[in-house]
């Protein structure tokens, strides 16, 4: 049997996320595993590399799955990219080794949160970027970003409810730029808490726009207690661009 890896990039504006649901067919998995069924003739299960939320997208998705396919890597391509909607895309496939697992070996994923630092809003990236009128101050989310990086606790960023799982994570990088007006946070970490990223965004943002303080992050940290600490940001502004293994 084979074991295929394979890049998929998505809009996620009209999917309640990557992983399959119990009812309902709105989600990147379920639409991927239907074709490849329907390909292969057989049941194919996906296996991904994470969960991503409601309305966030994927430049370089990772996921694997395993089929008895005698079809040439090309010709899946082509029956993907006929038969999928046009917002997911499998951009390449891979025949590797039967060890490889797109979530268990995992090293680290790489996000990017796009601000719309404008008075107006960008109609053609509306849907891929959160527009905020309101002037950042990049410098200060720079610093506060400095807080973030490193080996944390991190309970106090993520709406997980369950304790059996550790909320240890490493956050290797964080990178802000600001050009004409977008700012890019981009962040790197060995893996990342139920809406972890789009809390760490929320973060910087209420940094940036003042409304919370640097000290504020560190006593999150120390304390790790979500319930005195809200910001979230939209998903849309939120994209995963690239799984290193």
């Amino acid at each position: 049997m084979r074991n295929i890896k394979m890049t998929v990039q998505y809009d996620g504006s009209r999917y309640n996320g990557w992983q399959k649901q119990k009812q309902g067919e709105s989600t990147i998995q379920f639409k991927i595993e239907a074709v490849l069924t329907k390909m292969a003739e057989e049941k194919v299960m996906v296996v991904g590399c994470g969960r991503t939320d409601v309305g966030v997208h994927a430049e370089n998705y990772v996921a694997n799955f395993h089929t008895n396919c005698k079809f040439t890597i090309d010709t899946m391509l082509d029956y993907l990219y006929e038969f999928l909607p046009e917002d997911i895309v499998v951009k390449s496939l891979e025949d590797v080794g039967e060890r490889f697992h797109a979530g268990y070996n995992v090293k680290s994923k790489t996000y990017v949160y796009t601000i719309n630092n404008n008075k107006f809003r960008d109609v053609f990236t509306r849907r891929y970027v959160y527009q905020i009128e309101e002037k950042l101050n990049s410098n200060e989310m720079k610093k506060a970003a400095e807080v973030l990086i490193g080996e944390h606790d991190f309970k106090g960023f993520t709406n997980l409810k369950t304790d059996t799982k550790t909320t240890i994570r490493t956050i290797n990088y964080i990178n802000i730029t600001q050009t004409d007006g977008i700012i890019e946070i981009e962040f790197n970490g060995d893996g990342f808490l139920l809406n972890m990223e789009r809390i760490i965004a929320g973060t910087l943002i209420a940094i940036g726009s003042g409304k919370i303080k640097i000290s504020d992050v560190e006593k999150v940290l120390n304390e790790k207690k979500r319930e005195e600490f809200g910001p979230i940001a939209k998903a849309k502004g939120l994209c995963l661009k690239s799984v290193e293994y």
